[in-house]
C-alpha cells in the first residue's frame, strides 16, 4: 500500500467518529427548524414575520423538514453501527471524504440559528423603527388602488390602512371633512409636527418583515401627546378635518407645509398590543 493511500486511510480513521458526531447534529439541526417553524405556526408568532398567504407553507415545510432530520438521524445511526461493526472485525478499508471545517461551520450555523428562533420570542415593530423606514401617510405608488377608494365601506368603518389608501387614491382633503373615524393603531411622535399631534400608524407586511413599511394618519388631539408615549397602542373616534400642518421631512418639502386630511380625535382609549398588529398587502 501506497504512502499517501495510507496516509489518507489514517486521516479518515482519525476523523470519523468526528464525521459522525457532525452527522448527527446536522439531523439534529434539521429537526430543530422543523419544530421553530411548527413552534411558530402553533404559537401563531408566525403573523408577526410573514404575510398570511404562506402560513400554510412554512406548516408543510415544518413537518418535512422533522422528516428529513429524523431520516438524517437514522441514517447515520445505521452508517455508526456499520462502521463500529467492520472496526470490531478488523475491516477498515472503508475511506470517506473529510470536510471538518466546512461541515462543522455549516452544522454550527444551523443548529444554533434554529436554538435562538426557538427561545427568542419575535417583537412587533416599534415606533422607531417606523420613523427610520420613513413612515407616510399615503401608500407607495405602486401599493394604490382606485379600486380601494371606490370602496362602499362606511367612513366609520374603514380601518386606519383602508383610510390610508382612500387618501392616496384620492388626496384632496376636504373631500373627507366630517367623516366619522375609528381606528387603531401605535403612537409615533413626529419631530415636524406640534406637541398636540401624533400619527397612528400600523405596519403593512407585502411578503415578510424583511418589507414591512408603516403607514400611519396624522391625529389632533385637545391636549399634549406626551399623555400618549410612542407605541402606546390607541383606538381613536372622531372626524375628519383638513389641516395645513408642516410637511415631513420625507415627502422632500422640509420647511414647508402642506394642507391635508386629519383625524380630530373626539375619544381616546389605550388598548393592549392586538394579538395581529399587522396588516397585510392584497
Amino acid at each position: 500500500m501506497t504512502a499517501p493511500v495510507k496516509a489518507v486511510k489514517s486521516l479518515t480513521q482519525k476523523f470519523a467518529p468526528l464525521r459522525s458526531v457532525l452527522d448527527q447534529l446536522d439531523g439534529l439541526g434539521i429537526l430543530a427548524w422543523g419544530v421553530l417553524m411548527l413552534k411558530y405556526s402553533v404559537s401563531g408568532e408566525l403573523r408577526l414575520l410573514i404575510h398570511p398567504n404562506y402560513f400554510g407553507l412554512v406548516t408543510v415545510t415544518g413537518f418535512v423538514l422533522l422528516f428529513l432530520g429524523g431520516l438524517r438521524l437514522f441514517q447515520t445511526g445505521r452508517r455508526w453501527l456499520k462502521r463500529a461493526r467492520r472496526s470490531g472485525n478488523g475491516n477498515q478499508n472503508s475511506v470517506t471524504h473529510v470536510a471538518v471545517l466546512p461541515l462543522g461551520m455549516g452544522t454550527a450555523l444551523l443548529l444554533v440559528t434554529a436554538v435562538m428562533g426557538l427561545f427568542i420570542t419575535p417583537s412587533v415593530f416599534s415606533s422607531q423603527l417606523a420613523i427610520q423606514r420613513g413612515i407616510s401617510t399615503t401608500l407607495p405608488p405602486t401599493q394604490t388602488q382606485i379600486s380601494s377608494f371606490a370602496s362602499q365601506i362606511k367612513p366609520e368603518d374603514r380601518t386606519l390602512v383602508d383610510w390610508v389608501r382612500t387618501i392616496s387614491a384620492y388626496p384632496e382633503p376636504d373631500v373627507y371633512a366630517g367623516q366619522k373615524v375609528n381606528v387603531t393603531g401605535f403612537v409615533v411622535h413626529p419631530d415636524y409636527l406640534p406637541d398636540n399631534y401624533l400619527l397612528i400608524s400600523r405596519f403593512i407586511l407585502t411578503c415578510c418583515a424583511v418589507d414591512a413599511y408603516p403607514v400611519a394618519l396624522t391625529v389632533r388631539l385637545e391636549g399634549s401627546r406626551s399623555q400618549y408615549p410612542p407605541d402606546t397602542w390607541l383606538t381613536i373616534q372622531g372626524q375628519m378635518v383638513a389641516a395645513t400642518l408642516p410637511s415631513s421631512p420625507d415627502q422632500g418639502r422640509q420647511g414647508g407645509e402642506k394642507r391635508q386630511v386629519v383625524v380630530e380625535a373626539q375619544s381616546v382609549e389605550v388598548v393592549p398590543t392586538p394579538a395581529d398588529p399587522y396588516s397585510y398587502a392584497d
